[in-house]
């Protein structure tokens, strides 16, 4: 909405600047000046500067600038509509509004904002009275005083349907004004209209500026749901909005927590504990929206709330429908963490029998978003044969695709392949031909052969190139890569009893040959099969089972002399150790490949954006490419010669 200058002037004149702020924060005066610790970045010493004959404040630290309406925005995290309206309540100046369109909307939220402040103060009111007795009772065995009912402004709603209805008749509100704010419902019918909460304790639900707009009613005796919530009206959107709001964006201004937790009474009894940031969702899951909001709330370099759950299974399915919500909108500095209360403890029980500092136990133990995707698609989830491990990493990656901002899910990405990598790594052995060593650090890599150097290619890293043997004629990536393919499967097929030991990071390995890629598959399935391996792992009943599938031709050309005069340790009559010891090497050189490919992406990706996230990236897959080529032989395993 646009407000005439002249009007801007006068609210700016009318207003001092020292007094908007001293009633947000403690000022110190400093000449003509005031000064503070600055609101909108944590520090000691006080670096935050008011003016009142210029009219602006400014920070020494982070640069904040601005006018009064430029405070209210920023401090209290206000539209400029919204500041300007606040400003103008204080300044006891009437709004203009540009049409007559306008002009009516805005009385008509005044009236309704009215109607419902009314309301609110008649529930409060009414917990005291005689018919309130059993909500009031309810609330003291829940262990609130007066004081915490009184700052939440807790009411009750009596059985009478129409004693709601005439209170606001005689105070000159229309029943029309009523339904329009969810207090009344309209039978089909054709009788009077009756009050919407009947004999339900009242939490009244305010807005972002500590208004009234809405309410929440839990049930005492009776049918009915536990709690009902005021549908949508012009004052309320019960998908935007959060209980307790309005306090939570003072306490995240003080550098207090954001804590999300389920229900009114749960946000109640972490204020109670000293968690001032405690929200809620109003019955419904947490929206998109109201993560967007959660976000604003939050200091700029701070941005990271606590999801609190129960720690039981419906508390889990609902966290990670959270975190199913969170991931599209995840940006740079910009995140969550997942907190789980003991199971069969809600934040109320769990702080009357343990005190805060249990909860505060909690919130440290709280797991990044990151945890929590991997927990998401890995709790009950089989992993014990190379299809089910496959699954997982499907699942993982589906997962981080959601994502939308680009560099957050590159890394998520690489976080994701780590933890993979990890968990289904066979447990190191020594193995004969590597050497004492044994196997080198990190997922399927094999040490050195005996005697040979370390050698390592990567493209591009100065001090890691390795020069070719003598007589060497090197072959097109594309070849040695479809060639290397043929000698694992041809390896697997004549030596199914490798399977156990080779078969996880075979599955690991995407093939670029589509017809070998199918291959592959067949092979893993029919070998991790529980009546093939009953029955023993056999060659010729593996090759049998294969051309069945319709794969005899290629299975005819994989192993023939085209593939074993290039790797004599694939054919059927090499021994078990000679066609492990030559596997592996082609195995790393493909997975070394596959990690090179990330490696050009995420430097393609920094030549369009010179950010230090993609910079960081880069700089990750760099050592991971030293990690995947340690211990790799040069190319002629594979030599045409």
């Amino acid at each position: 909405m646009a407000f005439p200058p002249q009007f801007l002037e006068e609210l700016r004149s009318r207003l001092a600047l020292s007094d908007v702020v001293s009633k947000r924060m403690r000022l110190i005066r400093a000449g003509r000046e005031y000064k503070a610790p600055c609101p909108f970045h944590n520090e000691k010493t006080p670096s935050f500067y008011v003016n009142d004959q210029k009219g602006f404040f400014h920070c020494f630290g982070c640069g904040a600038h601005g006018d009064i309406i430029g405070f209210v925005m920023r401090h209290d995290n206000l539209a400029f509509p919204e500041a300007v309206e606040l400003l103008a309540g204080e300044a006891g100046l009437q709004v203009p509004r540009p049409t007559e369109e306008d002009r009516h909307r805005y009385e008509r939220r005044k009236t309704l904002h009215d109607l419902v402040e009314q309301a609110a103060r008649w529930f409060e009111h009414q917990l005291y009275a005689p018919a309130g007795r059993a909500g009031l009772d309810y609330l003291k065995r829940r262990g609130l005083d007066p004081d915490i009912i009184a700052r939440f402004r807790l009411g009750f709603a009596p059985g009478d349907s129409g004693a709601l209805r005439q209170v606001l008749l005689k105070q000159g509100f229309s029943d029309e004004d009523m339904i329009t704010a969810g207090l009344l419902k309209q039978p089909e019918d054709g009788r009077a209209p009756y009050s919407f909460f009947r004999n339900r304790v009242i939490f009244p639900v305010t807005d972002r500026r500590g208004q009234v707009v809405a309410f929440g009613g839990r049930i005492l005796e009776g049918d009915g749901p536990k709690y009902v919530n005021t549908s949508d009206t012009p004052l309320f959107h019960k998908g935007t909005l959060l209980y307790g709001l309005s306090r939570a964006r003072q306490a995240a201004a003080d550098g207090k927590p954001v804590i999300v937790a389920e229900g009114y009474m749960d946000v109640i009894a972490l204020v109670r504990a000293g968690f001032d940031g405690a929200v809620a969702p109003l019955g419904t899951a947490l929206t998109e929206t109201q993560v967007q909001e959660l976000w604003k709330l939050i200091p700029a370099d701070e941005k990271v709330p606590f999801l609190c759950f129960d720690g039981d299974n419906a508390g889990r399915r609902a966290a990670w429908r959270a975190v199913e919500r969170i991931l599209p909108h995840l940006a740079p500095g910009q995140s969550a963490r997942v907190a789980f209360l003991p199971e069969g403890e809600d934040p109320d029980s769990l702080i009357k029998v343990h005190g805060a500092r249990a909860m505060q136990n909690v919130l440290e133990e709280a797991i990044p978003l990151s945890d929590a995707v991997w927990r998401m698609e890995t709790e009950g989830r089989p992993s014990d044969t190379p299809e089910a491990k496959a699954a997982v990493k499907a699942a993982l990656e589906a997962r981080v695709s959601t994502i939308g901002d680009r560099d957050v899910q590159s890394f998520y990405r690489t976080e994701m392949r780590r933890r993979v990598d990890e968990a289904f790594a066979p447990p190191p052995r020594q193995r004969s031909g590597y050497g004492a060593g044994g196997w080198a650090p990190g997922p399927w890599q094999p040490g050195q052969r005996p005697g040979q150097p370390p050698r390592r290619h990567v493209a591009g890293m100065p001090g890691l190139r390795t020069a070719a043997p003598p007589g060497y004629r090197r072959r097109r990536p594309a070849q040695l890569a479809s060639a290397r393919e043929r000698v694992l499967l041809a390896v697997l097929i004549n030596h199914p009893d490798l399977f156990d030991e080779l078969g996880e990071p075979l599955g690991l390995v995407p093939f670029g040959d589509p017809e070998l890629e199918k291959l592959r598959c067949a092979v893993i399935e029919w070998l991790s099969g529980d009546q093939n391996r009953d029955s023993g792992l056999d060659a010729a009943a593996l090759c049998r089972h294969l051309s069945s599938a319709g794969h005899e031709a290629v299975v005819g050309t994989l192993l023939s002399e085209a593939t074993y005069v290039h790797a004599g340790f694939a054919r059927p009559d090499a021994s078990r150790e000679e066609a492990r010891k030559g596997w592996w090497p082609a195995w790393q050189h493909l997975h070394h490949r596959q990690v090179m490919a990330d490696l050009r992406e995420a430097e393609a990706a920094l030549a369009r954006d010179n950010s230090e996230a993609n910079f960081a990236r880069v700089v990750a897959l760099q050592q991971e490419v030293i990690k995947s080529g340690m211990g790799m032989t040069d190319d002629s395993d594979f030599d045409d010669t």
